[in-house]
């Protein structure tokens, strides 16, 4: 696993830091839906975990795929991707469930356009530079 050093409040406190980044496939049919579920669901998520940021491809714009051996998936990209920041792998693996077991998770969960509409769900765990 992969950490970074981020300055901690005070002189020479450091912490590590590890960062969530989630990719999902979601239903294009829905995306104006899941935007507006998210709208409510970020808010519930951002009081629990430190969400960097949310983002939804909604803009229309095609992917640019490159490199030596480029690969389209047949499923498409990714349509909406988050970022969370963790102490550490292992804060995250017992602190997300809990988050998800939350009442005011499940409130908000409640109210998702498509719980299985996510075609393909990926989680890749990376340091800063």
């Amino acid at each position: 696993m992969m950490h970074f050093r981020a300055i901690g409040r005070g002189p020479g406190r450091e912490r590590i830091m590890i960062y969530e980044v989630r990719d999902y496939h979601f239903r294009a049919d829905l995306l104006g839906a899941y935007k507006a579920w998210a709208q409510k669901a970020v808010p519930v998520l951002s009081e629990q975990v430190d969400v960097v940021g949310f983002w939804i491809d909604d803009q229309g714009c095609a992917p640019e795929i490159k490199g030596s051996d480029p690969i389209n998936s047949p499923i498409g990209e990714a349509n909406v991707c988050w970022v969370i920041r963790w102490q550490d792998k292992a804060t995250r693996d017992a602190r997300l469930p809990e988050v998800f077991a939350s009442k005011a998770w499940k409130e908000v969960w409640a109210l998702h356009p498509d719980p299985k509409g996510y075609r393909q769900a990926s989680s890749r765990f990376m340091s800063a530079i």
